[in-house]
């Protein structure tokens, strides 16, 4: 049958299949882009201690904390939100070698329970805690947080108690227990190097505040605070507000402080987990729209930063996959996508710091609080502080659906590129077209929301006496290079020719 005899309802058919099948094959395409690492131009410069880490003042005290989630609870059955646990060890030997391994970073040591949390100064602390607190902090606890601290090279960052107990009859806020606190870090070799004033002020209730604490009364009290610390600590850099929301009360708290800081620092989590009654979906956990919800947040604080305190560095001293201890799945390779990805999205917009809460404890921890065995997001941790320095680029790739790139000087490679290369798509290849020779280090996992990654094709592991694997490179010639669905891909370029590397 001659073309015109084909009636137009079968020729409009053919065309239409046509045409899927080749928006089929375009979509299965890998996109094509060149980086020239050479002309790459530098927009920032980070804090050496940039990925950072929480331990909770809970964890060190004891106490009611996120309880993980059950290995084989009920389909639909709702999660118990605390579960009560003993006070960390901070000698065990796993746990410091895999704290070390991350150095250089900041140990941030606060959290909501560290706002009404009595430091008890003496040899024999009280059983239960004073009126108006409800935590007690031992001589020795502390001790061994400044112990800790020293063996793996993070300095800490704090906030102070808040509650009832530290304040005197008219309400205001005393310097008492931060005096002996900080008299006592500095007995003992101590070192602070930064304080919020309290844990999100934009949550009094949850925070231990006294009641109807407003704006005004938190401004009144930073004031405090800040003279005690310019007069007892002038040291300590002093970081706020340590809110959490993006709203109206964030901005009143902002603005009643910004004038005495010395860097500003915020909270984020992009969603509640489940037990606190959040709908997020492990299917989610790599789309574009969740890994930019961290940029939005940021976007909030710059603006009041550049209206307020024009020229301050900026902290985000709180985050991890969701707040109230994160999804099952916060442990898994699901959220290393979102892990990686904030690091280089803040990174290149000059955030100096990144504290993932927390290293040890509940579904976010970067270690599994009952073995210490490393998780996904420990591995991709690792790995970046092995590769990425402190000098960052733009490198040169439009944002665009499912793929992300971010580029940096290499840690300690005189001359050399560190590129991280991120396809969250799960269905799409990429194609990169890197015009020199490189290491190739891929993340990817058979099934992301499951707690195994491989490495270049190798499942990661600790070996004999804890030893941690080389996390060696695969050489990848000059040309192009494809990324498979659903995988996290650093590269290495010695002498790269970029003179912002030398």
């Amino acid at each position: 049958m001659r073309d015109h005899q084909v009636p137009a309802s079968r020729r409009l058919a053919c065309v239409i299949v046509l045409a899927i099948a080749a928006f089929a094959h375009a979509k299965a395409a890998p996109a094509e882009l060149t980086l020239d690492v050479a002309t790459m131009p530098r927009v920032a410069t980070i804090d050496p201690r940039f990925q950072s880490y929480n331990i909770e003042m809970v964890e060190v005290t004891g106490g009611r904390f996120w309880k993980p989630y059950a290995a084989a609870a009920r389909p639909g059955a709702k999660p118990e939100r605390f579960a009560a646990r003993t006070p960390i060890d901070l000698h065990d030997g796993r746990l410091r070698k895999l704290a070390a391994a991350l150095a250089p970073a900041y140990l941030r040591v606060s959290g909501t329970w560290a706002n009404s949390t009595f430091f008890a100064d003496s040899d024999a602390p009280p059983s239960a805690p004073p009126a108006g607190f409800k935590g007690v902090l031992t001589r020795q606890q502390w001790r061994d947080v400044i112990d800790f601290s020293h063996a793996v090279d993070a300095p800490i960052v704090t906030s102070l108690a808040i509650s009832a107990g530290t304040r005197g009859a008219d309400g205001r806020w005393t310097s008492e227990q931060a005096r002996q606190l900080l008299a006592f870090t500095k007995s003992t070799s101590g070192e602070i190097a930064a304080a919020e004033f309290m844990n999100e002020p934009d949550l009094p209730a949850i925070g231990g505040a006294p009641e109807h604490y407003d704006a005004a009364a938190y401004g009144r009290d930073f004031a405090t605070f800040r003279a005690f610390m310019k007069d007892t600590a002038p040291g300590v850099t002093i970081l706020g507000p340590g809110t959490i929301g993006t709203g109206a009360d964030a901005k009143a708290l902002f603005a009643v402080s910004a004038a005495g800081i010395d860097a500003t620092s915020y909270h984020h989590y992009g969603a509640l987990s489940a037990r606190c009654s959040g709908d997020r979906t492990a299917r989610q956990a790599l789309s574009d729209q969740w890994l930019a919800r961290t940029g939005k947040t940021l976007a909030f604080y710059q603006a009041l930063r550049d209206r307020l305190a024009p020229g301050k560095p900026i902290w985000l001293t709180e985050t991890a996959e969701t707040a109230c201890g994160g999804n099952r799945w916060a442990a898994t390779f699901a959220d290393t996508f979102r892990y990686l990805d904030q690091l280089g999205r803040l990174a290149k917009t000059g955030v100096q710091v990144v504290m993932h809460n927390t290293l040890i404890a509940s579904d976010y921890g970067l270690l599994d609080e009952r073995t210490h065995l490393p998780r996904p997001n420990y591995w991709a941790a690792l790995l970046w502080r092995r590769l990425m320095g402190t000098t960052v680029f733009d490198a040169g790739v439009a944002e665009q659906p499912g793929l992300h790139v971010y580029a940096h000087c290499a840690r300690d490679v005189p001359d050399g590129i560190a590129l991280l290369v991120i396809n969250n798509d799960r269905r799409m290849r990429r194609k990169l077209t890197l015009p020199a020779a490189s290491q190739r280090y891929t993340f990817a996992s058979e099934r992301p929301a499951d707690g195994n990654v491989r490495l270049n094709g190798s499942a990661l592991a600790l070996g004999p006496s804890d030893q941690l694997p080389a996390l060696h490179g695969e050489p990848a010639p000059a040309g192009a290079l494809v990324f498979a669905p659903a995988t996290i891909t650093f590269l290495t370029v010695a002498n790269a020719g970029n003179t912002n590397c030398r």
